[in-house]
């Protein structure tokens, strides 16, 4: 909007030229929009009585979270979505595809929420229901950026430290690649959210890597330099990704340990949805699922204890997802937080360190 606004008047001013600054701008103005309305959210949601529920069969330390207000995720749909809309180009499709994924899951998620907490039904939506939806919202996703794709090399299959593509990907490949790589990533950030602040940091980390990514893939020079696949206009998906990492981060200064206030559905699938969306224009999926470590194990730790409760009627974990088995086996919460936070840094550096690097 500002950039718009800028260039309507004939000034070409850094707004407007300096695709950084709008990033680093767009980051900010998402962290202090959190801090403002945070307090707000926060009372209002108290007020309604909008408060966790918790699971009999959890960590006992858990039992004294119950009640604490959730759906706070609207916090970060809203810093993320005022930011954009503030410092981005609209003009840029990229832009739109992001924003819009963003806001079909977190209404997922909402609807999810609000069956579950205020008309008491602890099914929400359904699982099968809420699966149809994601499949919808991501297939559609998908399916908009291959048909707004500039040339080929946005529409072909990229592997980490190869020079060449692996394969040119038609329309149907493309959608079921980018149907996996949404859904699994809006369900593996709401799989992660169960401790406090411990999908926030990740999310944010990854969303910013996602950004540098993004930047470089719009550069014909940086592409070139950095063997990434070159995405005219991907670069403007910077300031997007700042404005999700920022509201996260203000998220964060209410959701740290110990929590005044919980994600819920609401932000735990629309921020992975948007990671995911993000991924799949840029055509990094792969170093999605390397920098967002994190969330794939916690996934893969469901997957596996439940495949094997199923198959052999015995459990790998001793719960699942991976942070409560931590839990169990008596590390302190906050311990466990930080430690997921260290590992989801560490593996976001090492995707990064693949930059330029290619046999």
């Amino acid at each position: 909007m500002l950039p718009w606004l800028a260039n309507l008047f004939g000034a070409q001013s850094s707004l407007s030229a300096d695709l950084v600054l709008r990033a680093v701008f767009a980051l900010f103005t998402a962290f202090v929009v959190g801090l403002f309305v945070g307090p707000f959210m926060i009372r209002r949601l108290t007020e309604r009585l909008i408060g966790q529920t918790v699971r009999k069969d959890g960590p006992q330390t858990h039992y004294q979270k119950a009640g604490t207000p959730t759906m706070g995720g609207v916090l970060m749909l809203f810093g993320t979505t005022v930011s954009t809309l503030l410092w981005a180009q609209l003009g840029n499709v990229d832009v739109w595809i992001a924003l819009a994924t963003l806001l079909a899951f977190g209404a997922i998620g909402l609807a999810d929420d609000t069956i579950k907490l205020l008309r008491k039904n602890p099914r929400g939506i359904g699982a099968r229901a809420k699966f149809a939806w994601q499949t919808a919202a991501s297939v559609v996703s998908a399916l908009a950026v291959f048909l707004t794709a500039k040339g080929p090399a946005e529409t072909v299959f990229h592997v980490p430290l190869l020079v060449r593509p692996v394969a040119s990907l038609g329309i149907a490949g493309f959608t079921i690649l980018g149907y996996l790589v949404v859904t699994g990533a809006s369900n593996a950030v709401n799989l992660t959210d169960g401790l406090d602040g411990l999908a926030a940091v990740p999310t944010a980390l990854v969303a910013s890597a996602l950004g540098l990514l993004a930047y470089l893939a719009g550069s014909p020079h940086w592409a070139a330099a950095m063997y990434v696949p070159f995405v005219p206009g991907a670069g403007e998906l910077l300031v997007f990704c700042c404005a999700m990492a920022g509201s996260a981060l203000g998220f964060l200064w209410f959701n740290a340990y110990p929590a005044q206030v919980f994600m819920g559905d609401v932000g735990a699938l629309a921020l992975g949805g948007a990671l995911g969306i993000v991924a799949v224009m840029i055509r990094q999926e792969i170093l999605l699922f390397v920098m967002g470590g994190v969330f794939v194990a916690e996934t893969v730790s469901v997957m596996l204890q439940v495949g094997s409760f199923k198959l052999t009627r015995r459990r790998i974990f001793r719960m699942a997802p991976l942070h409560h088995h931590f839990e169990l086996k008596g590390w302190p919460e906050s311990r466990v937080i930080v430690r997921f936070w260290i590992a989801s840094l560490l593996l976001v550096v090492l995707g990064l360190s693949t930059l330029g690097v290619r046999i």
